[in-house]
């Protein structure tokens, strides 16, 4: 089977590049630093269906990712989670939250409709997650060769 992104996450994300396993999109919601990690296999709608392995890979692409997001945007708490209940498709949303955002404390889900992003801040957001994202696969390929 071809990977297929789900409508929804095309509809709301934009690409910035592929991990090992995952798909990472951007939501373009100007009111949140929002990531979504995309496994690309067909038909896997929970972590549990995952293999061990692949498991394994998800949750490496996630701490990058949110160790990157963190770097970025500073946040007062980074949210991960993998809901489902409306789009099937297994993806892991990484929210920067902060106590002055406009669903805090509670969930951004339902809070208000997504506020696109402009040209320019969709290019700033890229470009700053891109340059954390290289700096932690380095600093990870680089720690694990020194443990060998």
């Amino acid at each position: 089977m071809t990977f297929k992104l789900h409508s929804d996450l095309s509809r709301d994300g934009l690409w910035l590049g592929d991990f090992t396993l995952s798909r990472l999109l951007m939501i373009n919601d100007a009111a949140y630093p929002w990531c979504v990690l995309v496994p690309r296999l067909e038909g896997v709608k929970d972590a549990y269906e995952l293999s061990e392995n692949q498991h394994g890979q998800l949750t490496v692409e996630s701490r990058a990712l949110c160790r990157a997001m963190m770097a970025v945007f500073r946040g007062d708490k980074m949210n991960v989670a993998a809901l489902g209940n409306m789009t099937p498709q297994l993806h892991v949303h990484h929210i920067v939250r902060r106590a002055e955002d406009p669903a805090w404390p509670g969930a951004v889900w339902g809070h208000s409709p997504l506020t696109p992003m402009d040209a320019n801040e969709i290019k700033t957001r890229s470009a700053a997650l891109h340059k954390a994202l290289a700096d932690e696969v380095l600093a990870f390929e680089s720690a694990t060769r020194h443990k060998m």
